[in-house]
């Protein structure tokens, strides 16, 4: 069952690799009322207690399958459910500590009934959200 905010509380945790934490993830709706193309997803913006955090270093999970932003943008033939959660992967040497941390999340997407030149005006909001990492 999906939460009603953008950033899903649960799904926040680090991420480990061949037992090493390399980062952390969390998982975030789509904020619109019907699926988009993956393609129609726009560069999203993250910023972890205050730190932007760089494009390499951001992955999406949608149905399974880890792109970056780059893969997303030439993805036509995959869309991303409303009723489906994406992860958010974040690449970060240890991860996060524990305890409380802010999150901040603005992502964009285009809309196949609206001109080309509206991408740039089109904004389905900022979203924030202070989450409770256990280590």
């Amino acid at each position: 069952m999906l939460e009603k905010e953008c950033i899903q509380a649960r799904g926040f945790r680090n991420t480990k690799k061949a037992g090493e934490i390399v980062g952390f993830q969390f998982d975030i709706r789509l904020m619109y009322y019907r699926g988009v193309w993956l393609s129609q997803l726009r560069p999203i913006s993250i910023r972890v207690d205050g730190e932007q955090i760089p494009q390499a270093a951001i992955r999406w999970e949608i149905e399974g399958v880890v792109y970056t932003e780059a893969e997303l943008a030439v993805t036509g033939d995959v869309q991303w459910n409303v009723l489906s959660p994406a992860t958010i992967y974040i690449a970060k040497e240890n991860g996060l500590s524990s305890g409380y941390h802010s999150i901040e999340v603005s992502y964009r997407f285009s809309s196949s009934y609206m001109p080309p030149e509206m991408d740039e005006v089109l904004s389905y909001g900022d979203h924030q959200r202070d989450l409770l990492l256990i280590a």
